[in-house]
């Protein structure tokens, strides 16, 4: 019911539903047009093609859109004073506000993804993976990239309880999730140093795992390790999530009490 309600929310507003389609179309396009700008007289960039590149980024781009969210209605419930009344329902409110985001990320997946495969697919002919394992291991893999980027915005809206206005705080968590996650250019492409640093972060396997998996990139027991490694940075952010819940909450006063 929770997700339902979400979905309800998040297509009343028509014009607003339909403006984001058309954001992440223009997005699309801006992606199409500058690899294609990249690659202008190159075959290949260390090792990938202008159809890799673009197969990468594209898929990239789909997951990057569901691995944020759930920690800005828990800040703004914070802020606003609407925890009190929230902790005081018949309900655990993490488990609502997953759920509420689980339905959001349902009307994207109509709103933005559907229509960017469509056209991608159409128009920019992008590449399969190679086998049915791999697109069994891509799913396994971009479910649990959703839920470590799920805890770790959980984590950054509960520090509202100490900093009340975590704005510039979620600023510059997009801003970490989108380079270091590989959203925005693949890892392999980083400087050595940069991309053994990234690999010690859980953010790359937000993102960038599942789409190698995707891609190719990761291969036979290279994947199995890498979804291995995805499922110890799944427990250990939920754990890490709940350590701090369980701090956070012994902050509020409900009635004085």
């Amino acid at each position: 019911m929770f997700a339902k309600s979400q979905m309800q929310i998040n297509t009343a507003y028509s014009a607003w539903y339909w403006a984001g389609t058309a954001s992440s179309i223009m997005r699309l396009m801006i992606m199409y047009y500058f690899w294609h700008a990249v690659y202008e007289g190159k075959d290949t960039i260390q090792n990938l093609t202008l159809q890799d590149m673009l197969t990468y980024i594209v898929v990239a781009m789909f997951i990057q859109g569901y691995v944020s969210g759930v920690g800005n209605e828990l800040a703004h419930d914070i802020r606003d004073g609407n925890i009190a009344i929230e902790l005081m329902r018949p309900y655990d409110v993490i488990f609502k506000l997953i759920f509420m985001d689980f339905g959001g990320k349902i009307t994207h997946f109509f709103r933005e993804t559907l229509p960017l495969m469509v056209i991608a697919f159409l128009f920019i002919d992008l590449s399969l993976p190679g086998s049915a394992e791999a697109v069994l291991l891509f799913l396994i893999s971009a479910a649990l990239g959703v839920w470590i980027g799920t805890f770790f915005d959980l984590m950054i809206g509960i520090i509202a309880f100490w900093t009340v206005n975590v704005w510039g705080l979620r600023v510059l968590k997009e801003g970490v999730i989108t380079f270091f996650s590989g959203a925005l250019v693949p890892i392999t492409l980083f400087p050595g140093w940069l991309e053994t640093l990234s690999s010690y972060l859980p953010f790359q396997a937000m993102v960038f795992t599942p789409v190698s998996i995707y891609t190719g990139i990761l291969e036979g027991s290279d994947a199995y390790i890498a979804v291995l490694i995805q499922i110890g940075w799944c427990l250990g952010m939920f754990l890490i999530m709940k350590l701090i819940w369980s701090q956070a909450i012994k902050k509020v006063t409900i009635f004085g009490g």
